[in-house]
């Protein structure tokens, strides 16, 4: 997510300039806002300003290595250790970092006073906007380790999903790069060699073949600019994609894109619906759970619906009144949020609605897989056969000959 530099005024007059990563700055702004915070001034920081970031230097940890700090922290909370000693033994098994400084930060402004979640909200930058709001709802229900608990559940069920996701898409990204691998190959290596041989014989080509060495032979006379126009390209691609318009257009096209699309829109009411359902039963006001969640949409197509939703409840429509009039939730969702509207269960009937979204995303996901292993197998065979046989044809005809 990109990176916003903001200068904000705490409730207790002091002016803090702090980084946080958020989907957009309205985003980031409502949420300051709700926290309290006076906003001055936010503004994106340039990319070259968050390079150090984008190789990994945040210092944020990983989503395995936070779900493991969270659990260790919830056996230690419930052993009834005072908050000072459980911050002890989890930053003492912990490898240095700009994490555990800040968990030792966190610890010396315990100790002089701060309560937890303000401590954890100065280092927002490293702490996820719902795991500081969870912190902050346990506290003032009394029982934080029931909350984050909860929190734990919810970071169970995200983390479980995304790594669906990711071992869906690795197999067709290992193949694609394969296939770009080996036509790259014959083109710049093998067809070349062909070429000359036929050169020298003298040999009448067929029109595939002919046509295979003329673009052979453009691209490697073309290579010298071909290659800074495609670096060129891809920096000029990222940096659109970077903008607002850039990331709307990118957000369309998914929608767009057969199959995906609809995969898309169940993965955004999965994390928003695990999402709202944790904020509500940690106690969270409806409209500022919301608003937290409206964030895991991500989609801005979305998220500008979203807003418009949260303004009519505001204005006194019900959630799926509200919900539905962005025509994006599928009916079901709708009609399960109304059901837990009117029976006062909709925290849980959200955490319902995004199980069943869970197993449709798996689901699609498998069918997924299913379609494109065989599918880039055969394009493999296509493409890399096609080549070898019209490079092999002159060499049967020139045997054929000399018989």
């Amino acid at each position: 997510m990109p990176l916003y530099q903001c200068k904000i005024g705490a409730s207790d007059g002091r002016v803090l300039e702090r980084e946080f990563e958020a989907v957009s700055a309205s985003v980031l702004r409502e949420s300051l806002e709700e926290q309290g915070f006076f906003v001055f001034d936010i503004h994106k920081k340039q990319w070259w300003r968050n390079l150090g970031n984008s190789l990994g230097s945040s210092g944020r940890p990983s989503g395995r290595d936070f779900l493991t700090f969270n659990q260790e922290l919830l056996v230690l909370l419930r052993s009834g250790l005072p908050i000072l000693q459980v911050l002890d033994a989890v930053t003492e098994r912990m490898e240095p970092g700009l994490f555990r400084e800040a968990l030792r930060d966190i610890r010396e402004e315990i100790r002089g006073g701060a309560i937890l979640s303000e401590s954890f909200n100065k280092h927002s930058h490293l702490f996820p906007h719902l795991y500081i709001a969870s912190i902050k709802a346990g506290e003032k229900s009394g029982d934080l380790p029931v909350t984050l608990g909860r929190f734990i559940v919810y970071q169970k069920r995200v983390e479980a999903i995304l790594a669906k996701v990711k071992s869906a898409i690795f197999y067709p990204i290992l193949l694609s790069l394969a296939v770009v691998t080996v036509v790259l190959f014959l083109l710049f290596y093998v067809i070349p060699s062909f070429s000359q041989i036929y050169s020298d014989a003298n040999a009448v080509l067929p029109l595939a073949t002919r046509i295979l060495i003329t673009l052979s032979n453009s691209l490697i006379s073309a290579l010298p600019l071909l290659i800074p126009l495609s670096l060129v390209f891809v920096f000029v691609l990222k940096a659109y994609l970077r903008t607002e318009t850039g990331i709307r257009w990118k957000d369309g096209l998914f929608l767009r894109i057969p199959f995906l699309g609809k995969l898309v829109i169940d993965y955004a009411v999965l994390g928003f619906c695990r999402t709202f359902g944790t904020t509500l039963l940690s106690g969270i006001p409806i409209v500022q759970a919301m608003s937290m969640a409206r964030g895991t949409l991500n989609n801005r197509l979305f998220e500008d619906k979203m807003a418009i939703a949260i303004r009519r409840i505001e204005e006194g429509a019900s959630i799926s009144q509200a919900i539905s009039e962005g025509n994006f939730f599928p009916g079901l969702a709708l009609r399960m949020i109304g059901v837990g509207e009117s029976t006062g269960a909709l925290a849980e009937m959200l955490w319902d609605i995004a199980d069943y979204y869970e197993s449709e995303v798996e689901r699609r996901l498998d069918r997924l897989t299913t379609m494109v292993e065989p599918l880039m197998m055969m394009i493999m065979a296509i493409v890399i056969g096609g080549i070898v046989i019209a490079m092999y044809i002159p060499i049967f005809q020139l045997a054929g000959t000399v018989r």
